[in-house]
């Protein structure tokens, strides 16, 4: 399967997609045609673990690589002992309307890992087809979740190196902890004196950079990218969505055929793009609704049609989505337009100077058939951790809550009582103190752990017990004009 950027132009394999993350002209690549996936091969899913049902999907898109190759990064990436259920993407009733889809099972406790745990030996195997000799230096922007994934990834791989940027106090202190003790001779982590936004932009114009470029080739470095703009981390987040809906037949929730919902919390639009990339290859979705934080700029493109940055950027208890500018709606912006990457162009461009575009009413009206919006603020997070524990005895995370809190009010709105999945993107652990704010329990940020253990009865998970331990090993940091300098100073 050929790749094409969203931006016009560019016609890539697999591999080179993956090798590259980005395209010249600055767009991302988006597969020619979304393969077609039957009815017959969904019910047999549900005979299979999550590994062949990964390789079901993969090898559609990954034409350049032979089977065997995918089999054996799949087997790696999802193997014994990477994942602390043996389901790796497990689903958990509520009710029998409601189901969450547990993606935090992996070393880092958070959904990137599914993507992450599996793009170096993909990079590793691209780099090979290619005959790419430099190293693989791979570049990430992080809201919190991505960093530590694709640092623990990556980490001692041969042939690669991560650096990691991330907002400084734009994460929580167990994102910050994961990230700055994370070992390896191959990592960087580096703090920047901006928002997400300001990090995710200034690693784009390190892509855009010809004077850059040269820098890294001179000293031996091809850049990549592990952020989901690079299509290699996408496509294993397709996986998770037929598998939920594989289980829920396996289960009799459902009958084949039968449409779910889905709720995605999101800031970057990567997982839930995943989601509508699966509806086009045929997974039996009915709405996808998008979850947003008091950084609600995706709620409002979906319900007016404009997408504007010119709003105050807020700090909320769910970090990993406080972004104004989601990479990943370029890719459903292509296929709105009917693939006219000039157009793509010109929005990217309005947005870029401007800070707003505008769809028009009719792509409007398109994009509603697909998606719903909406969002929660922090009080309104805290109020559906409580509701949720006190009701089901269930811990959400704060980003899970927001995707809870905007189900129930779609419901009411709606009326539409489909059976929707609730994607989990993060253990609660990983934002103890603010769980433990919202069911209203006494703590520190020292014990906030501890406390949440004696509440709940779910076991510490080993990532966040030694945290406290571990040495930290990275310290730098940099102000956001400074971003060049302070990846070439690392090496």
């Amino acid at each position: 399967m050929s790749f094409f950027s969203t931006r016009g132009g560019a016609c890539v394999t697999a591999s080179q997609a993956i090798l590259y993350g980005l395209a010249d002209n600055s767009g991302l690549y988006v597969p020619a045609m979304f393969p077609y996936i039957s009815r017959e091969n969904m019910v047999e899913m549900t005979g299979m673990d999550y590994q062949a049902r990964a390789v079901e999907i993969l090898k559609y898109f990954l034409e350049d690589f032979s089977l065997r190759e995918i089999e054996a990064a799949v087997a790696a990436a999802y193997g014994e002992g990477k994942f602390d259920d043996a389901k790796i993407a497990p689903l958990r009733m509520l009710d029998q309307r409601t189901a969450v889809l547990e993606l935090f099972h992996g070393p880092t406790l958070a959904f990137k890992d599914m993507a992450l745990q599996l793009l170096p030996y993909l990079t590793t195997l691209s780099a090979k087809k290619n005959a790419e000799e430099r190293e693989i230096a791979i570049l990430v922007a992080t809201s919190g979740d991505t960093g530590k994934a694709a640092l623990e990834g990556f980490k001692d791989v041969p042939g690669t190196s991560c650096t990691v940027f991330y907002p400084k106090d734009g994460v929580s202190r167990v994102q910050e902890l994961q990230m700055t003790t994370t070992g390896g001779g191959n990592t960087h982590v580096i703090s920047v004196n901006g928002n997400f936004d300001d990090a995710q932009t200034g690693v784009k114009e390190l892509f855009a950079s010809e004077d850059f470029i040269n820098k890294m080739n001179a000293l031996g470095k091809r850049l990549s990218s592990a952020n989901s703009i690079n299509f290699g981390r996408l496509a294993p987040q397709i996986v998770y969505y037929f598998s939920a809906y594989a289980d829920l037949l396996g289960s009799r929730q459902i009958a084949m055929g039968d449409k779910i919902n889905f709720v995605v919390p999101t800031g970057n639009f990567g997982n839930i793009l995943a989601a509508y990339y699966a509806k086009k290859m045929g997974l039996p979705i009915g709405r996808l609704i998008c979850a947003s934080n008091h950084n609600n700029v995706l709620t409002d493109f979906f319900n007016t049609g404009v997408y504007s940055t010119h709003r105050t950027f807020m700090k909320t208890t769910s970090p990993s989505m406080d972004i104004l500018v989601s990479s990943n709606l370029e890719r459903l912006l292509f296929e709105l337009c009917e693939r006219d990457g000039e157009l793509v162009s010109v929005w990217m461009n309005l947005l870029k100077e401007s800070g707003s575009y505008s769809i028009g009413a009719q792509r409007l009206e398109e994009v509603q058939k697909h998606f719903a919006a909406g969002f929660a603020n922090n009080r309104e997070t805290a109020m559906h951790i409580k509701h949720v524990y006190e009701r089901y005895d269930y811990v959400m995370d704060p980003h899970t809550a927001v995707a809870g809190y905007v189900l129930d009010r779609y419901r009411e709105e709606t009326g539409d009582n489909t059976l929707c999945v609730i994607v989990s993107t993060a253990s609660p652990y990983k934002f103890s103190s603010d769980v433990l704010e919202a069911l209203q329990v006494e703590h520190t940020e020292a014990n906030a752990a501890q406390k949440l253990m004696a509440l709940t009865g779910i076991g510490i998970p080993k990532q966040v017990a030694e945290l406290d331990t571990l040495p930290v090993h990275h310290t730098a940091s940099c102000e956001k004009e400074g971003m060049a300098e302070a990846v070439l100073k690392e090496f």
